[in-house]
């Protein structure tokens, strides 16, 4: 898109803000509701359009992306009247008479910069909690999902006038044009390295942003985990999408007395979910484009694949490949796979999880599959990391009744649910004084006994 059509819609979209034509709950509500309908209403195109940037299946599409995407607008639908009002709080005695409270304002004219693993849940999920915050938006999808962002243009394009909200195409260009103007929020979800020149951007301007990044997520296996069970939830996350997706189990840490059973488990699973011969698995997908096929094929290592390791140059897919006897030094383990390629590393006693732990970057998730109480409360109290699960994977992102987000190198804020409005919000703190009583002790002259009333007001 042209810069000057760029400059162009933000201006229309800060005039428009500024008019105050966002803010009624009523509106929010409505357009909400609008864009519910047409999610409905193009549910065939947006399937259609995942199948071709990223091979989902119908199925996959719609539970992982515009299934969610409906439950979550509707979500806001039900609870923004009660999100956007305004929450009495204590008033101290020293601030007699007076009534406190805390009051959801959205922030502006928002950002979203979106993915292209999930492409359609990942662009329209963060766009209805800016709507019901009350904010305008510009959407910037990933050149490398077109597709799905032609079919999210079509839609917003059939809701919205582009001085409320517009999509924004194009790649890197428009990515950096965007990145120099000044909002009043961004909200960006991708890779570790692009998440930086994000934040560089934002600080230049003081802009306030969500960073939803990712990260090696582990996936802790001890020995007292039921194997079978472990085994079918964690290659049903790990191979999600094809292994494209932010919170999918990067590895496995293992204890090694019960390795050699995981992994036949870990095995036979991948044959009963995806066939003997997953390329002909009509919902088998592939990786997203040749850059990202031939960098996942560079991580592996064929003298330690195990299970899979085949790959298709014409298809763009990987078999779901497991690989063993793979230390910390190894090129896999040196960035995060996102891809359908996981490696077993070991431990022998559980202390050693810590420390193996303890000094890498913080990871947006980690799963734990243990049916010691003790070690659970362990992982979750010392470790540090964005979410996760005991005994299953990745679904902890899937409710709207708790936030979703990363700290440290993973990211920074977090979204769904009341947590998403909050996101796009600031909340303004304010003391309502009432004008028919004026306590003189805090205006000059001090008089001593003034401050013995304090006292007792203060304490």
């Amino acid at each position: 898109m042209n810069h000057n059509n760029i400059d162009a819609i933000l201006e229309k979209q800060k005039k428009y803000f500024q008019s105050g034509a966002t803010l009624p709950v009523p509106f929010r509500i409505q357009m909400l509701k609008k864009l519910r309908e047409a999610v409905k209403n193009h549910e065939a195109e947006i399937a259609e359009a995942l199948k071709s940037d990223l091979g989902k299946s119908n199925f996959e599409g719609f539970m992982c992306e515009s299934g969610l995407v409906l439950t979550g607008i509707s979500y806001m639908i039900r609870h923004t009247k009660k999100f956007a009002s305004r929450k009495i709080v204590h008033t101290p005695l020293a601030q007699f008479a007076s009534v406190s409270y805390q009051k959801p304002s959205p922030y502006g004219n928002v950002l979203i910069m979106s993915p292209w693993n999930y492409p359609f849940l990942l662009t329209i999920d963060p766009l209805a909690d800016a709507i019901a915050a009350g904010n305008t938006a510009i959407i910037k999808p990933s050149a490398y999902s077109p597709a799905t962002g032609k079919v999210i243009e079509t839609i917003v394009a059939e809701c919205f006038p582009q001085e409320y909200v517009a999509v924004v195409t194009g790649g890197r260009q428009e990515n950096a044009h965007l990145l120099e103007k000044k909002f009043d929020m961004v909200f960006f979800t991708g890779s570790q390295n692009v998440g930086r020149e994000v934040l560089r951007h934002t600080a230049e301007t003081l802009t306030p942003a969500v960073l939803e990044l990712g990260g090696k997520s582990p996936c802790i296996v001890d020995n007292t985990a039921k194997l079978k069970l472990a085994a079918k939830r964690i290659v049903f996350g790990k191979y999600l999408n094809c292994g494209q997706t932010c919170v999918a189990p990067d590895y496995i840490l293992c204890q090694r007395s019960v390795k050699d059973q995981l992994a036949a488990e870990v095995r036979e699973q991948i044959k009963k979910q995806f066939g003997e011969h997953p390329f002909a698995n009509p919902d088998y997908g592939k990786i997203i484009n040749e850059k990202h096929f031939n960098r996942i094929r560079g991580l592996i290592d064929s003298s330690k694949v195990v299970c899979g390791g085949e790959v298709n140059e014409n298809t763009l897919q990987i078999a779901p490949t497991v690989m063993e006897n793979v230390t910390w030094e190894d090129a896999i383990m040196q960035e995060e796979i996102f891809g359908p390629v996981m490696p077993i590393l070991v431990y022998d006693d559980f202390e050693e999880v810590f420390s193996l732990l303890a000094d890498r970057p913080k990871p947006l998730a980690l799963y734990l599959f243990s049916e010691n109480k003790e070690h659970i409360r362990q992982v979750t109290e010392r470790c540090s990391y964005g979410g996760g699960c005991i005994n299953d994977t990745i679904i902890h992102l899937a409710t709207s009744e708790m936030g979703f987000g990363g700290v440290g190198e993973s990211g920074m804020g977090s979204y769904h649910g009341k947590t998403g409005f909050e996101a796009f919000s600031h909340t303004k703190s304010i003391v309502d004084k009432k004008t028919w009583m004026d306590l003189p002790m805090r205006y000059q002259p001090y008089r001593k006994v003034y401050r013995k009333l304090l006292h007792i007001f203060l304490r």
